[in-house]
């Protein structure tokens, strides 16, 4: 379980970590590891015991009139008093939300939200082994199974010290401030969104005007095709530090903090970038959904920018590699906003927050799971609930086959 980072007094330059108590393969005893407050803030979903190994009961109010409940460990005997919101959290420690879900089902319950909260609890938690944690993917959770195999074993070992190259600064914040009182203002001025406009109408130009000529597009592209792509990953890996900027400087224009900012190993195998900008769970609804905007428009504005200017190139590599990079952005802008996509991001949880069901992805899948097991519900408990989760899971199904075929088609129709 996490215990809290202690803040660096060096500017960032020392890792912040968490400890992690982990369960091991056995499930007779505990083993500890470190991980970086970023892979434990990403990666980690707690897990509670199994319903027949706990109790909970409502202890009578009090002269403050505060609801309270009594956890118990039937295991061990252990008890643990727990407050309204407390006992709210615990309901969704299945294994399947992530703190960050936690905390935006806290907000969506209760209105605000306090830091230390989920970290108390889980503190709280861990003395009375009453929670667990479970590997994040699909590749660590089979790894993980398997720990006996030598293989398995050796394998989850290098995920784990790859999920160590983690490079995280805690001081982030005056950084962000300083890029935002220097003219990072801009981007949330009316200026910006006209420029916004007027570059995605002269991206929908130069688009409309390669397409006729798209096979002679792709040949200057292969020129020299290692090196093309080359440039349009490395330029799009750039593109993954703008886009977690720009949603540092929103969470600096609505007031808020940054709390930290750096590279991670997503999944224990995915480079990326990211932006701790959980403290926008204190702002309102609508500086949420703009913040979390703000980070998929940038891919929309160098979709722009590239496509307008690989419309206005001679053909050859700058003009494939223009294209091509182009393309990539508008991939990127869909994905990150369309929210029907299996894929927790930013169109995601906008969707999330504007449904208020801060679970939206993982209980639809498991009510989807029971459908698909016969397990149906009566007419009498399908409410609007089990409607948007069937909905969801629908959509998302008919998205990725959809995504997944316009890129077969593109490439087909590129080379024909």
């Amino acid at each position: 379980m996490p215990t809290p980072p202690s803040p660096s007094n060096r500017a960032g330059r020392s890792r912040a970590s968490i400890e992690l108590l982990v369960r091991t393969e056995d499930g007779t005893g505990f083993e500890t590891r470190e991980v970086s407050s970023a892979a434990a803030y990403l990666h980690q979903r707690p897990e509670r015991l199994p319903d027949p190994d706990w109790e909970l009961a409502p202890q009578a109010a009090g002269l403050l009139r505060t609801p309270a409940y009594v956890l118990k460990n039937r295991r061990h005997e252990e008890y643990v008093l727990l407050s309204e919101e407390e006992k709210y959290i615990w309901e969704r420690m299945n294994g399947r939300a992530t703190v960050q879900d936690l905390a935006m089902a806290y907000v969506l319950r209760f209105g605000s939200f306090d830091f230390d909260v989920i970290r108390t609890l889980i503190v709280k938690l861990r003395r009375v082994d009453l929670l667990t944690l479970r590997p994040a993917s699909r590749l660590r959770a089979v790894l993980a199974r398997h720990r006996r195999n030598p293989a398995a074993r050796a394998a989850e070992t290098a995920l784990h010290a790859i999920e160590r190259l983690t490079v995280a600064s805690r001081s982030a914040h005056s950084v962000f401030d300083s890029m935002y009182r220097r003219g990072g203002f801009v981007l949330f001025s009316p200026l910006a969104v006209v420029a916004l406009a007027v570059v995605t109408v002269l991206g929908v130009q130069g688009a409309v005007s390669l397409w006729p000529k798209s096979r002679e597009v792709m040949q200057g592209f292969a020129v020299s095709a290692l090196v093309a792509i080359l440039l349009v990953k490395g330029v799009f890996w750039l593109t993954l530090v703008t886009h977690q900027l720009v949603h540092g400087l929103a969470l600096i224009h609505y007031g808020r903090h940054v709390r930290e900012f750096g590279f991670t190993m997503l999944h224990g195998f995915v480079p990326t970038f990211y932006a701790d900008v959980t403290d926008m769970f204190m702002a309102q609804r609508r500086a949420r959904i703009m913040a979390a905007l703000s980070g998929p428009l940038v891919h929309l504005f160098l979709a722009g920018c590239c496509l307008w200017l690989a419309g206005l190139s001679e053909p050859g590599l700058m003009q494939g590699f223009l294209a091509a990079s182009g393309l990539l952005q508008v991939q990127s802008f869909f994905l990150s906003l369309y929210p029907f996509c299996f894929v927790e991001m930013d169109g995601y949880h906008i969707l999330e927050d504007v449904l208020g069901m801060p679970l939206l992805r993982q209980d639809s899948l498991r009510f989807a799971g029971q459908l698909l097991r016969g397990v149906w519900p009566s007419r009498a408990a399908w409410g609007r609930a089990e409607t948007l989760y069937v909905l969801y899971v629908a959509l998302s199904t008919v998205s990725v086959a959809a995504f997944i075929g316009f890129n077969v088609w593109l490439v087909v129709a590129a080379a024909s």
